[in-house]
């Protein structure tokens, strides 16, 4: 499943899951651009990919701001000359139950989850469409197929992301662009990292697999999605979740 000379796109890179997918698409051959809001921890991800032998752009970008993504998407263009590969993994969480969620958490939750998508799939389908060709991934979450108590912002927008995939997927399949997600389960990131052992170990009672997921295990999964080998696979959802939710 070699990417040698796909240029990717990986948003939310500078740790944790994105991070893990910039690596693991560059360890295939391909050259990552890294957007992310944190130039620091995105410098640090960036070094990594140049260590794997791989071009890489450090681009600073809040996916929820039109002007800025496409700003990243045309530097992309300009340097390299193509966009192959979109991952939409940039996404927040403002946790709260219904009554007590602020409006403000409600609407940024969804500007950056959903409509930074939306933004992100926007700038690069005009390249993808022309060269008739392209892979783009949304992250999406178990909790979008679920729901959770005290996530109904953050469900709502990684529902509202499998809808767009599977649309946009219909919308761009006879222009050989695939559109997929991954809904990853609990897995574990710094966020994950700040539960009480007794919340861990409740949560690991609730999978079949008896752990919690790791970074690797998405991006495996995205990395079989940008891959030849899935060029008859769109507008489907993998569940990367350790048999936690089957459907």
């Amino acid at each position: 499943m070699s990417l040698e000379g796909k240029i990717a796109i990986v948003t939310g890179a500078a740790q944790g899951i994105g991070r893990t997918i910039a690596e693991t698409l560059a360890q295939d051959g391909a050259d990552i651009a890294i957007a992310d809001m944190d130039p620091g921890r995105a410098q640090e991800a960036a070094d990594a990919v140049k260590k794997l032998g791989r071009r890489v752009l450090n681009l600073k970008v809040n996916v929820a701001e039109w002007d800025g993504v496409k700003a990243m998407a045309d530097q992309v263009l300009k340097e390299w000359g193509t966009i192959d590969i979109l991952v939409n993994n940039a996404g927040i969480t403002r946790d709260g139950l219904l009554v007590r969620m602020k409006e403000e958490d409600w609407n940024l939750v969804l500007q950056v989850n959903l409509t930074g998508t939306f933004h992100c799939i926007k700038a690069v389908l005009q390249t993808m469409t022309k060269q008739r060709s392209g892979r783009i991934v949304n992250i999406a979450s178990i909790v979008g197929a679920m729901g959770n108590a005290g996530q109904a912002n953050y469900a709502a927008s990684k529902a509202a992301v499998i809808g767009l995939t599977k649309t946009v997927a219909r919308e761009y399949a006879s222009r050989s662009v695939t559109v997929n997600a991954v809904a990853p389960g609990f897995i574990d990131t710094p966020m994950t990292q700040g539960l009480s052992a007794e919340v861990k170990e409740t949560l690991q009672k609730q999978i079949p697999l008896g752990r919690l997921g790791r970074p690797s295990d998405v991006a495996a999964a995205v990395r079989f999605l940008v891959s030849e080998d899935a060029g008859y696979i769109t507008g489907q959802v993998l569940h990367v979740n350790g048999g936690m939710l089957m459907s």
